[in-house]
């Protein structure tokens, strides 16, 4: 028997991201293998900067689906450097991320994105690790739409599994699932991370406007560093620029750059 949803033999991860595109992949893996094996654990790795309706999504994904989802943290604190969290006790104000920028001494940007790495993969590798295994696939939810992202693991350990892509499912696929769906992400973002600086121009002045609380934080780590998430820039400066315009500024397709860098996915 073969699909493009059945687990490869041995030790699998899913890298469930906390989006739609993830949580599709997890809906369709369970659905092909009659839920998950001991040998398969789903990983999601918080890095602080998270919507609210992120976390509520991964945790509904869990009790809907019935599968058990590990949550997992950058924690600098420990010598594992990493810690096992839940949904009642994940960080949410940034702790991990302003953890590592304080660590590195230098902010991330779109050349140096060692935030995905750091909060993201190198957690859950570690929890993995600590778990005894050595060898594993790990699932990605990048979907046949945007293969141009698919690569190989610069670790010989870690085979890259990309379901989504064998399947051919693309982000209609996606869209139509959750709109026929029970539940859904109630997320209005353009991604799970509240300031991310692969954000087009557009995106983020929008955040500054409907969550502005929010966004301090961004602006604070540029100035605790003095430095800047996008070159050029300033998330300080775009904040008060938003509050001294009108909403027509977000309604001129022309005004702010639109195009998107990116999305994380671990």
């Amino acid at each position: 028997m073969s699909g493009p949803y059945l687990l490869p033999e041995g030790n699998v991860c899913i890298s469930f991201s906390g989006g739609r595109t993830s949580g599709y992949m997890l809906h369709e893996i369970l659905e092909a293998n009659g839920g998950l094996p001991d040998t398969t654990k789903v990983v999601f790795a918080n890095t602080g900067r998270e919507m609210p309706e992120t976390l509520d999504f991964v945790q509904e994904c869990s009790d809907r689906w019935h599968v058990p989802i590990v949550w997992v943290e950058l924690d600098t604190t420990s010598e594992t450097l990493y810690k096992v969290v839940t949904y009642e006790t994940a960080s949410r104000d940034g702790e991990p991320f302003e953890a590592i920028i304080a660590k590195a001494q230098r902010l991330p940007d779109a050349v140096r994105r060692f935030c995905t790495k750091e909060l993201k993969i190198f957690p859950a590798n570690r929890y993995l690790r600590a778990s005894q295994w050595t060898k594993w696939h790990n699932a990605i939810g990048i979907r046949a739409d945007e293969a141009r992202r698919v690569k190989p693991s610069k670790v010989k350990s870690i085979i890259q599994w990309y379901p989504l892509v064998t399947a051919g499912a693309r982000k209609s696929d996606v869209n139509d699932f959750w709109k026929n769906n029970d539940f859904d992400l109630r997320l209005a973002t353009t991604s799970n991370c509240d300031g991310c600086f692969l954000k087009s121009e557009a995106n983020r002045a929008a955040m500054f406007r409907s969550h502005p609380e929010r966004m301090e934080w961004w602006v604070r780590m540029e100035q605790n560093m003095g430095g800047n998430f996008v070159y050029g820039q300033p998330y300080g400066e775009l904040a008060q620029f938003i509050q001294h315009q009108g909403d027509w500024i977000l309604d001129d397709e022309s005004f702010f750059c639109q195009a998107d860098g990116g999305e994380c996915t671990g």
